[in-house]
């Protein structure tokens, strides 16, 4: 199984640093996630429910937070049918430090159950 250095070591040069920073970023504030290879990208689990992670694109790094569109946060664009958002990054030097960390911490203290999305079978709720 390949870990996450091993995940940014195989991006290119520019991805490769993007990812690096966001990797030390994420396990910085928030020391407490359990973080592993999650359907071939980077995620970050808070008690077994996913709250961030990152993968390359073709022209970029994209960020993600599940439960980003309740975080009311500017830069954060809505992804998907669910309550997921997301930043990409073609640069290390766009990542805003001060609001990755607000983002971050919100990714703790609010979170929607994507844990147990399937057995409830595509309803999310609210637990923080």
């Amino acid at each position: 199984m390949q870990t996450i250095p091993e995940y940014n070591a195989a991006q290119s040069e520019a991805d490769k640093a993007i990812c690096e920073v966001l990797f030390s970023e994420i396990n910085k504030h928030l020391p407490e996630a359990e973080s592993k290879i999650w359907h071939a990208h980077p995620v970050w689990f808070l008690d077994g429910n996913p709250v961030t992670g990152y993968h390359t694109l073709k022209d970029c790094v994209r960020l993600l937070f599940w439960s980003g569109q309740t975080f009311d946060e500017p830069g954060l664009q809505n992804e998907g049918k669910f309550k997921a958002s997301q930043v990409r990054y073609t640069a290390v030097g766009q990542i805003d430090m001060d609001g990755l960390q607000r983002w971050l911490e919100k990714a703790r203290d609010i979170q929607w159950d994507y844990k147990n999305i399937v057995k409830r079978k595509g309803v999310l709720e609210r637990i923080k």
